[in-house]
């Protein structure tokens, strides 16, 4: 399922880090009652208002192998009894629900959104609210009048909290003609109302597959949502979709950079809204060459600006096959000011980690990450995978890599002034000694530059994933 996923994690070495951020040792996480472990360590969103308050989302296995959805919640700095999401009524009797996402506006004010399987085959979006501090039942996703009855794909992919009982999600649905297309859904006090479809541009073929797959929501009612479409050419293209007032303007098409390819092949990966004006998005997109490269475009009230090249590290090959994973690649800690990371190819075929520094507005060159003494290149299954920036010149990046022995570990890197320093190795806890090829941190949330807190998975033995939690001391 996310097989391409390892990063971050915590260590009791201060390292190169900012030295008002020292994290400690990562602690497992407690699972319900039977658990056996994390399916492909899938824990993979978090959502903090504030230090010592936060919500995971994720999967865990059962007695009997069979995924069940998991909410995982830290209350005043302590971490409470493991929660089981129940399936909606009408689910299958293995649902394999899936939460895809976490949001909260404030303490005991949170939102998780996913989706699972139907009792009739079909799949299904849900949303299960917190209200005060206390969580509902959760409810199965409303789609628009057109949605096909059988044969259903619906997922909710993402989601933003706002204002207290005012959160909104996005994702896809399959219509009546068996086209893909977007939805967004609000919630306004405890109830989730009426969904909006977000139809694709008119050059779309007859499948369209567009997909929405992030939403940030600076302000109540003033949303961006980003995603991508094929044409009738079936070349796929970015798109951007605003909410004003809590209505939904129609999608706009992102022009890739003057390099780019005929058949350019946008990707957008990551959103950042820092203020109700302005939204930074990062992705990839194939140049004329035919090599994956790095763009940015900002959006401003609400419409798409101009698309921009971002260069790769120095060492990049030909072909740097640029890459985000597409959780929290991109973070900004004002309209002007963001970092962002994943992963490229060198010159001599390996992989790395990579970070790029936005300031004043402008994007710079992306560097390498630098990796601790005796790794031997992030790998395949490394680079950079989460960041926050809770001011300017202070970030945090959580990523992977390959050590001496070819297993994956993970790393914790900090901005100090401005400059991003080496990573530090994560100490996982004792019974651990690698976070495999599915593990890793898989979220980093920094209420404030030195207290943040991060969630992910760790292999235990030769296939058993563990979750595991870490916060700074």
């Amino acid at each position: 399922m996310l097989a391409a996923i390892l990063a971050l994690g915590a260590s009791s070495l201060v390292g190169a880090a900012n030295p008002t951020t020292t994290w400690g040792r990562a602690t497992r996480a407690v699972l319900p009652g039977g658990a056996s472990g994390l399916p492909q360590g899938y824990l993979p969103t978090l959502a903090c208002p504030a230090v010592g308050d936060c919500v995971a989302a994720g999967m865990y296995a059962d007695a009997a192998g069979a995924p069940r959805g998991l909410v995982l919640t830290e209350s005043a700095g302590r971490w409470l009894a493991p929660r089981t999401i129940a399936a909606p009524p009408g689910a299958a009797a293995s649902p394999g629900l899936t939460p895809s996402a976490v949001a909260c506006a404030a303490a005991g004010w949170c939102a998780v959104v996913g989706s699972y399987q139907g009792a009739s085959g079909t799949t299904l979006a849900f949303t299960l609210s917190e209200v005060a501090g206390r969580w509902g039942a959760t409810r199965e996703a409303p789609l628009p009048a057109d949605a096909a009855t059988t044969g259903q794909l619906a997922q909710l992919r993402s989601v933003a909290c706002p204002a207290t009982g005012r959160c909104v999600a996005v994702g896809t649905y399959v219509t009546t003609g068996s086209a893909t297309s977007g939805l967004a859904l609000a919630q306004s006090g405890t109830a989730w109302g009426r969904p909006t479809e977000l139809r694709a541009p008119a050059d779309a073929n007859l499948a369209s597959l567009l997909s929405v797959t992030q939403i940030d929501c600076p302000a109540a009612g003033t949303c961006s949502a980003i995603g991508t479409y094929l044409d009738t050419d079936n070349v796929q293209h970015g798109i951007v979709v605003s909410a004003t007032a809590g209505h939904w303007g129609a999608v706009q098409t992102v022009s890739p950079p003057p390099d780019a390819s005929l058949y350019s092949h946008v990707t957008l990966s990551a959103l950042a809204c820092p203020s109700a004006g302005t939204c930074w998005v990062v992705g990839t997109y194939y140049d004329h060459a035919g090599a994956t490269e790095l763009l940015a475009l900002r959006i401003v009230q609400g419409r798409v600006g101009h698309t921009a090249a971002i260069a790769a590290p120095p060492d990049a090959g030909t072909n740097p096959r640029a890459f985000y994973y597409g959780y929290v690649d991109l973070a900004c800690a004002s309209a002007t000011t963001c970092a962002a990371g994943g992963q490229y190819v060198d010159q001599a075929g390996r992989y790395q980690g990579f970070l790029v520094d936005a300031a004043g507005g402008q994007w710079g060159r992306a560097q390498r990450l630098t990796l601790p003494a005796g790794a031997v290149q992030a790998g395949h299954n490394g680079g950079v995978v989460a960041l926050s920036c809770p001011q300017a010149g202070a970030c945090r990046a959580g990523a992977a890599y390959e050590d001496a022995a070819g297993h994956y570990q993970a790393l914790v890197a900090s901005q100090v002034d401005g400059r991003w320093r080496a990573g530090t190795r994560v100490v996982l806890p004792a019974d651990g000694t690698s976070v495999g090829i599915d593990g890793g941190v898989y979220a980093l949330v920094c209420p404030a530059p030195s207290a943040c807190t991060a969630v992910g998975s760790y292999l235990v033995g030769a296939t058993r994933y563990e979750g595991f939690l870490l916060a700074t001391s």
